[in-house]
């Protein structure tokens, strides 16, 4: 009985220091995280990445404090890491309203999966909750089929791209597009697909990218030569700057 309830006691005393520290490492460093000028990001093989996009409303310092006390520990326990963030400094194309994007890691897809699946069971107003705090709340989460690493240069003109298509046609488009971008100077610094948005929050392009450009007139002259807008191929695009 001694060495069962000692077992538990420090399994519960790792679970309350790695929340400490996933708390103030998100909390604390998010500021470090957003001037930085260099986010690098390392996924393994079978690891989940998080694209969240938000928008938190005003005046929600109390709920936020509600949600980390009780959504934050449940999430730390299915294996979320935060990692460094983004500001949207301005949306060029799109209805989508948010003013940051988070990127976020889980151990694997089963623990991803989990999470959704038991955290109102756990934390029965989750919904009402993040209802609550933000205004807009997209998000999309990938397995990763490989390893991949990759960094944002904050000196670099970085550009979020969400694309979704009107059929299997656009993936012609999607390939000319990317030749198209290389041979102008863009830099494509990160391509996912095949991504899952749980019910309520969707966001979900066809595929979505990060691209760097050597500055912001490289870009808009591309973008003068390029107006996404006029494809055919396209049935709606998400375009944004981040910093």
């Amino acid at each position: 009985m001694f060495v069962v309830v000692l077992h538990q006691n420090l399994k519960q005393n790792k679970m309350n220091r790695l929340l400490i520290k996933v708390i103030v490492f998100a909390l604390v460093s998010n500021f470090a995280w957003t001037q930085a000028k260099q986010k690098s990001f390392d996924f393994k093989k079978g690891e989940v990445l998080d694209i969240l996009l938000i928008k938190t409303k005003a005046n929600t310092r109390e709920l936020f404090d509600i949600y980390k006390k009780t959504i934050f520990p449940v999430g730390v326990e299915y294996t979320f890491q935060p990692q460094p963030s983004f500001a949207i400094k301005k949306i060029t194309i799109g209805h989508h309203t948010p003013n940051s994007m988070i990127i976020g890691k889980w151990e694997n897809i089963r623990k991803r999966e989990g999470f959704l699946n038991n955290i109102v069971k756990r934390v029965p107003d989750f919904h009402e909750q993040r209802r609550g705090l933000f205004e807009y709340f997209g998000l999309t989460f990938y397995k990763m089929e490989k390893d991949i690493k990759f960094s944002v240069d904050s000196d670099k003109f970085n550009i979020g791209n969400a694309f979704w298509g009107r059929d299997k046609k656009s993936l012609e488009f999607y390939r000319k597009w990317e030749h198209k971008v290389k041979k102008a100077g863009g830099e494509i610094i990160l391509k996912l697909e095949n991504g899952v948005s749980p019910v309520g929050y969707y966001y979900n392009a066809d595929v979505f990218y990060i691209i760097a450009w050597k500055n912001k007139d490289t870009f808009e002259m591309f973008a003068k030569k390029n107006p996404l807008h006029k494809y055919e191929d396209l049935k709606s695009v998400h375009q944004f700057i981040i910093k």
